[in-house]
């Protein structure tokens, strides 16, 4: 269809409104209210146009494209009326644009220049709200308020949280937190969505008028140091300070962050930091040049080696640290003649990638996270998905408001539950019964995928025969999930459409995980619901690059881009690249190397297993009794201080390099500031160290590291800094002209034909009794991030989250005469702590949470080592406590 806008043709197509079809043809409207992928309120009114017949102006935000409609955007009367709402807005309010922070990124600044627009036109209201500043990240200045609304968009619409709204009426009209509270009291989770959104200077950060204005600093685009959710942003960098940081919004994240991504970057700047090599003389750590340090590694590591042979090493990569830094790790120990390489993939997804191999020949996650709003029923399991990746937690929240049906199954009431169509809670460890139950309600009632089934899977029968046991009525008994809604559940995961399985560690930490993720695998081949739109089962990634240190080789029994160590193929295209000969002999897993005497000496680069490992008190036990230690990171972490020698390290945000997320995304990571004191990129480190092995100089770039990559890994093939300069590409990409692969599977698995793989319940390794009656799971909290070594060097999140705590049921608290807030001391077989009581109906009863990011009070001081015997995997999440009031 065609209309006329200020006498120029303009072709659009239904359903568009007036301004999107003015900005489709580079038209200017402005606009204060309007929010992009909202709903369109005409709120402000600036927009308004003259529409040829209409009585009076209408709001072109809101105003749908008519077929022949004539438009004028810049008429003697558009523009009278954009003045009088422009003199209203700035009169309404005390818009100190000379002292304002927002100066210079204000659009309400920016139209009253445009427009020639000054105060004074009007009676100015004297205030009647104070400021808020009672929270450690966002200023609310209800004076420059203009009431657009865009705020309340951002945070019901696009985050959905939920948390403020419109309160009261006329001039008395405000944006209000929950009843009229203050933010930091409210349900606000401090995204910051509504910071960014804002169009005036009504909201600012904490301290601002301390900072240099946004048009004072350079943007630098980067990924977000975090979880797996890979968020672009823009750093703003002034005298080699981050100054703001806002959310790209030609990023997949589509401008969105959470607090920890848009606040928690200080940690860069902490005093803290590590800026010069240390070495460990007469029992201390004393600083020393990097030459004697890299001397001293290389030396121990070399000698090690020599006396017990190349298995007496061990190295751990990082999920922290770049694919390119993680890929010259592991190069560097197998050119040392050793397969002993692992990093926090174990502690996570290493059930996954032993499942979905089995299951369809990959084990990455099979959709984009976008495609999510795709899908008809999304199956949330083992995943607080608010809390851990919350920036994807909002794509499921909108796909729920735009009509996809929730199911949620977890143990505790995680915040996702509150969206939830159907919630089911089964006891912990007891997650093969009801996956098995509802494959089991599926058969019975003929809901299963038959043609997908024949064409594309394998063992059925054996399947079908090893689930006639799992009825609605046993699975009740062995969960506690009532009958009626596992067969609800079943049946609306069948009929879908397009239905897609999200989990994380709740599933994958257990010693039967790769069991229970193989269960997960026989459902969505049963249903078909794999390869589509909308339809896959997707294992999400907890830390910002363990995807890439997974890609990389940074495991084991696997080289760079999943060729397997015994896989003579792989190995011949390795020794080719790397000219040496490598091991076929798989190495020990990072828990293998912690209760296997035969490793003498350890290399870990950005980790922290004495306080990220279960059972940490062995853990530290058995990294003090080393040969030899040498730590690389950031800051002097629980394990750098049990080190000989440390080696301090760049920040994602002090070099250049890529991150690969979960949608298995390959982005850019670019250095915004300089590195403390003497600190270096870790791929700058790996190289001196190469050097002074024997083993030669490395690639003298990171880009020079990537294009290595591309030969050493067909997955990354096609992949080099100038595809991924603006939007990264998803693997497989084997090729320079091949677009990347948004769903895996789409006509055939890797293995060829997708294999059922029927399995059974085990209890957990260890279950209450009546020394210690509870049972114990660990997880994280939105604020803190992994073991704390960042986000705890952040005081804003310290102030929201500053100590440890163990939600308990009320019953459980009432029966040991705990009340809110108490301190309590949690006790296993294997040690105790000492932490704050929360009384919550989150846990059921019998059961308790803990976070595991606080040194000291370490939940994994309690954990169960018991192992997955696949995955070895240790069992995080079912251990038996007792809890006693102090």
């Amino acid at each position: 269809m065609e209309l006329t806008i200020n006498d120029t043709p303009c072709v659009f197509t239904s359903g568009q409104t007036i301004l999107e079809v003015a900005k489709a043809h580079g038209i200017f409207i402005p606009t204060l209210c309007h929010l992009p992928n909202c709903a369109p309120t005409g709120a402000c009114r600036i927009c308004v146009v003259e529409v040829w017949g209409a009585r009076t102006l209408v709001a072109s935000c809101a105003a749908p494209a008519a077929e022949g409609m004539i438009v004028h955007t810049d008429s003697d009367r558009v523009l009278r009326a954009r003045r009088t709402i422009l003199r209203l807005m700035l009169d309404s309010g005390n818009h100190d644009c000379l002292l304002c922070p927002a100066a210079g990124d204000c659009a309400l600044q920016s139209l009253a220049y445009r427009y020639g627009v000054g105060t004074g036109s009007f009676e100015r209201p004297r205030p009647r709200y104070r400021p808020e500043t009672g929270n450690p990240f966002i200023v609310r200045d209800f004076s420059k308020c203009i009431l657009c609304g865009r705020c309340v968009q951002a945070c019901n619409e696009i985050q959905v949280n939920e948390a403020i709204d419109y309160g009261y009426r006329g001039a008395a009209a405000k944006i209000v937190a929950g009843c009229d509270t203050a933010l930091a009291e409210s349900d606000c989770v401090f995204c910051g969505e509504c910071l960014q959104v804002c169009p005036t200077g009504a909201l600012s950060m904490v301290d601002a008028r301390r900072k240099p204005r946004l048009c004072e600093t350079r943007p630098v685009r980067t990924t977000c140091p975090y979880c797996g959710v890979g968020c672009q942003m823009d750093v703003y960098v002034q005298d080699g300070r981050i100054r703001h940081v806002l959310g790209a919004e030609d990023g997949h994240n589509e401008g969105s962050l959470c607090v920890k991504g848009r606040f928690a970057l200080d940690f860069t700047a902490h005093p803290e930091r590590l800026t010069t090599p240390l070495v460990r003389r007469d029992g201390a750590l004393v600083p020393a040049g990097w030459d004697e340090a890299i001397e001293l590694v290389a030396a121990r590591l070399l000698a090690s080696r020599d006396a017990h042979g190349p298995d007496a090493l061990g190295f751990l990569a990082s999920a922290r640290c770049t694919n390119e830094e993680n890929y010259l790790f592991q190069k560097l120990a197998r050119r040392m003649g050793t397969n002993n390489v692992d990093h926090c993939a174990r502690l996570c997804h290493a059930s996954s990638l032993e499942a979905l191999v089995q299951a369809f020949g990959s084990a990455s996650p099979t959709n984009i996270m976008a495609d999510v709003g795709n899908a008809e029923v999304i199956l949330v399991t083992g995943s607080n998905t608010t809390e851990t990746h919350p920036v994807f937690a909002a794509r499921v929240k909108r796909a729920v408001r735009a009509g996809a049906t929730l199911v949620v199954v977890d143990p505790r009431a995680v915040a996702l539950t509150r969206h939830a169509h159907l919630w089911l809670r089964p006891a912990p460890g007891t997650d093969i019964a009801w996956i098995n139950g509802l494959m089991h309600v599926i058969l019975r009632e003929g809901l299963e995928n038959r043609a997908f089934i024949h064409s594309r899977t394998e063992g059925f029968e054996e399947l079908r025969a090893a689930l006639e046991p799992y009825t609605p009525e046993y699975v009740q008994s062995a969960t506690g999930i009532p009958s009626a809604d596992l067969e609800r559940a079943a049946r609306l995961y069948a009929r879908a459409g397009a239905a897609t399985i999200l989990y994380c560690m709740g599933i994958t930490q257990h010693a039967c995980g790769t069991d229970t993720v193989l269960a997960l695998a026989d459902l969505a081949l049963l249903c078909g619901q794999v390869g589509r739109p909308g339809a896959g089962i997707n294992p999400l990634r907890g830390q910002n690059n363990v995807q890439g240190s997974c890609d990389m080789g940074g495991l084991p029994g696997f080289l760079p881009g999943y060729g397997r160590v015994d896989d003579e193929a792989a190995l011949g295209r390795m020794e080719s690249l790397w000219m040496t000969s490598l091991s076929r002999t798989p190495g020990l897993t990072a828990t293998e190397m912690f209760a296997s005497p035969q490793v003498r000496a350890m290399f870990i680069m950005g980790e922290n297993p004495a306080v990220s490992d279960a059972d940490v008190a062995h853990v530290r036990k058995r990294l003090e009794g080393l040969d030899f230690l040498a730590v690389q990171d950031i800051f002097l972490t629980e394990t750098a201080g049990l080190a000989d020698v440390v080696l301090p390290a760049a920040s994602a945000l002090e070099k250049d390099g890529t991150f690969t997320n979960t949608d298995r995304r390959v982005q850019r990571v670019r250095a915004a500031v300089p590195c403390p004191g003497q600190a270096l990129p870790d791929w700058r480190i790996l190289n001196m160290l190469s050097e002074r092995l024997g083993l030669g100089p490395g690639p003298d770039s990171p880009e020079a590291v990537m294009a290595e990559i591309a030969q050493a890994a067909p997955i990354y093939g096609g992949i080099d800094y100038r595809r991924i300069e603006g939007q990264g590409l998803v693997w497989p990409c084997p090729d320079k002209t091949h677009p990347g692969t948004p769903i895996l599977h789409r006509e055939s698995f890797p293995r060829g034909k997708g294999r059922f793989v029927p399995v059974h319940p085990q209890p957990p390794a260890e279950t209450p009794d009546a020394a210690y009656p509870l049972t114990l799971g660990t997880g994280r909290v939105l604020e803190h991030y992994h073991t704390g070594t960042m986000t705890r060097k952040s005081e804003g999140l310290n102030r929201i989250v500053p100590e440890c705590f163990v939600e308990m049921n009320p019953a459980d608290a009432a029966r040991l005469g705990v009340i809110h807030g108490q301190r309590v001391q949690v006790a296993s077989r294997r040690g105790e702590i000492s932490v704050r009581a929360q009384v919550t109906e989150r846990v059921a009863e019998g059961h308790v949470f803990i976070p595991f990011h606080f040194a000291e009070a370490a939940a994994n001081v309690l954990t169960n080592p018991a192992l997955d015997p696949l995955a070895r995997i240790p069992e995080f999440k079912a251990c038996a406590v007792r809890v006693t009031p102090e």
